[in-house]
């Protein structure tokens, strides 16, 4: 049962081979994205930021909830085809289905649980990473950081041209999940999480779920040519620091090195080696830049720090 009762029925069979999957997360308007942006906007980040905790389960989404708080101004007609508009394309792209949810007046702010599923017993994980293994991130980083920029229409970003511009506020309000990544890696990451806080304190979580340090090198970090020519002196920052990538950060045990590096090679897989799994020195897992250890200052978004 779907939309229309108290909450939805989901069948599983009694002899499931799989395991449900479920997060949840709230974007509260002027702390996770602007108060100028179209419903069209919000609604397709907050799904998408979503989708990238199933992509980091090695899920495939399936369902979702959502509950949003619409202040009396927003509570209009065309508000709110702008915001379905966006809600289902996002949702059409990565065939997952809203079944339920709520309406409140209030802030604005959306709060969806998400839903889906993978093989009993090959979730990924941020608690298997053991010394010896790589670190590799998806995609490229930094470009969540300079988005929020853009789209807060900061002075700093006043220098780049419009085709940069339109990009970055491209990435920030409709980052692409990495669905298709998660399922591919899920039988040889030892642990995966995405980037949303920042790469060094997102796999800070790594390293103290699973006991261990990692060494992360500044010279590997794949950012784009926009900022690297336009924001060399910032760009490494974002890109450790920064968040908003909702790229995946995943670790890679020995035996799989070659296969990994083969899809790479061959175009099959966007990621980039980046360090490596060290045993921890001083019992405080930590990331390691360049070989020196992150401090606690530069561990990314606070969000009870705003």
């Amino acid at each position: 049962m779907g939309i229309g009762d108290d909450a939805a029925i989901i069948n599983l069979p009694l002899n499931s081979k799989a395991q449900l999957v479920v997060a949840s997360d709230t974007l509260v308007e002027e702390v996770h994205f602007p108060g100028d942006a179209s419903a069209y906007q919000v609604a397709q980040r907050a799904l998408c930021v979503n989708l990238s905790d199933m992509a980091a389960m090695g899920a495939a989404p399936r369902w979702f909830t959502l509950a949003l708080t619409l202040p009396q101004g927003k509570a209009n007609e065309q508000w709110l085809k702008g915001f379905s508009d966006g809600l289902s394309e996002i949702a059409i792209a990565y065939n997952c289905a809203l079944i339920g949810g709520d309406t409140t007046a209030g802030p604005l702010a959306i709060t969806i649980t998400m839903l889906g599923e993978v093989p009993l017993g090959e979730g990924l994980v941020r608690s298997g990473a053991a010394n010896g293994d790589r670190v590799y991130v998806t995609g490229i980083l930094g470009d969540g950081a300079a988005g929020l920029l853009a789209a807060r229409k900061d002075k700093s970003l006043n220098c780049i041209d419009n085709t940069v511009s339109e990009r970055l506020l491209l990435s920030f309000y409709k980052p692409h999940p990495k669905i298709n990544i998660g399922l591919k890696i899920r039988a040889l990451a030892s642990a995966c999480i995405d980037i949303s806080d920042g790469l060094v304190a997102d796999l800070g979580h790594i390293c103290k779920s699973s006991g261990v340090d990692a060494s992360v090198h500044t010279s590997r970090l794949p950012i784009h040519p926009d900022l690297e020519a336009n924001f060399q002196g910032q760009c490494v920052d974002w890109a450790l620091f920064g968040g908003d990538d909702y790229q995946l950060c995943f670790t890679v045990p020995a035996e799989h090195y070659p296969m990994v590096d083969d899809w790479i090679l061959l175009g099959e897989l966007d990621a980039t080696w980046i360090g490596s799994i060290i045993p921890c020195s001083d019992n405080s897992p930590a990331v390691l830049v360049d070989g020196v250890k992150s401090q606690e200052r530069e561990r990314g978004f606070d969000h009870f720090d705003q």
